[in-house]
């Protein structure tokens, strides 16, 4: 697992916000917190250290949250923050900017200059809900001048790259428990190659990029088709590359480049048959053939299905599948 959790439920009631308070300032610039719901708080948190970024996917009732000159100059940690709001509204004063923010909203914020994050007037008890990032302005290969134009502005995850950030995000609370901390690293270079990939692309400055980083974010947009994809028994490289108005030797240049050296075709592959394991365990799915569990991965050939799972987890489907319920008895 990566990370660490905190729960207000492990805490005295009369310490609870209070502890928060604390946890908070070790996790984000230091700020004054302040909360109409003190005296009965309620918060749960992940904190995921990946390299040079946090993440920390967050729950929480109504607080507000002001880091004003003099705590600037007490202390700045130099970093960009990324908001992602998936339940609930917030609302945001930075950098001449003053808005409201709701599901799949994102927004950035920068360390050294004021900020008010905080409920919109007249809000009740709701749960807020989103996931918060962390990292160091040295790392955005983005002139300063121009990241500073993002500072305050609704930006949406509902879209494209915002679309596979959010994604991402989301995905790294839900898969936290089965992350090892050797993933951690890459993770963190992942996530900032995708930040980077879409501030220049709202920016308009991608032509600007590093190769290198506008490499490895084309690699994770391709990763997130695959994915949304594999039901397509029809998905191949020669498909994957011209959804992405590339040639079919740079994909799999991108491929070639990346440490697990899996060719195009063997990392969908090893997708499906992942997926195909996953839905054999699940005793929600005891009662559905094999056969429509593995065309559902995009496997429609019943005996090519059976050898290479055989292959892959020195079993076959329906033995695993025995297995793994004996198992859960």
């Amino acid at each position: 697992m990566i990370g660490t959790v905190f729960r207000s439920e492990d805490v005295p009631v009369e310490d609870r916000f209070e502890y928060w308070r604390e946890l908070m300032d070790r996790t984000i610039a230091p700020s004054d917190i302040s909360s109409d719901y003190a005296a009965d708080f309620w918060a749960e948190q992940r904190l995921l250290e990946l390299g040079p970024v946090t993440v920390w996917p967050a729950s929480f009732l109504p607080m507000r949250f002001r880091r004003n000159a003099k705590l600037i100059r007490q202390s700045d940690p130099e970093e960009y923050h990324l908001s992602l709001v998936l339940d609930g509204t917030l609302g945001l004063d930075h950098a001449g900017r003053t808005d409201l923010y709701g599901p799949r909203d994102l927004w950035v914020s920068d360390t050294s200059r004021p900020y008010d994050v905080g409920p919109p007037d007249g809000a009740d008890r709701r749960t807020v809900t989103g996931v918060g990032v962390e990292f160091p302005k040295s790392l955005l290969p983005i002139p300063p001048d121009r990241a500073g134009e993002l500072l305050g502005r609704r930006l949406s995850g509902h879209e494209g790259t915002g679309a596979l950030l959010s994604g991402l995000l989301t995905g790294l609370n839900q898969e936290s428990n089965s992350l090892r901390p050797s993933e951690a690293p890459r993770l963190g270079r992942v996530l900032l190659d995708l930040l980077t990939a879409w501030f220049a692309q709202v920016l308009d400055t991608e032509a600007e990029l590093p190769p290198e980083t506008r490499h490895r974010a084309m690699t994770e947009r391709i990763r997130a088709f695959i994915r949304q994809n594999l039901h397509d028994p029809e998905l191949t490289p020669p498909v994957i590359a011209a959804a992405h108005h590339i040639s079919l030797s740079y994909l799999h240049r991108l491929f070639q480049e990346e440490r697990s050296g899996q060719t195009v075709a063997a990392w969908i592959r090893d997708q499906r048959l992942e997926g195909a394991r996953r839905d054999l365990s699940n005793p929600a799915l005891h009662a559905t053939p094999i056969h429509v569990i593995a065309a559902r991965w995009g496997l429609p050939r019943s005996s090519g299905f059976t050898r290479v799972f055989r292959t892959a987890y020195g079993t076959s489907p329906k033995e695993y599948r025995f297995r793994t319920a004996g198992a859960a008895k």
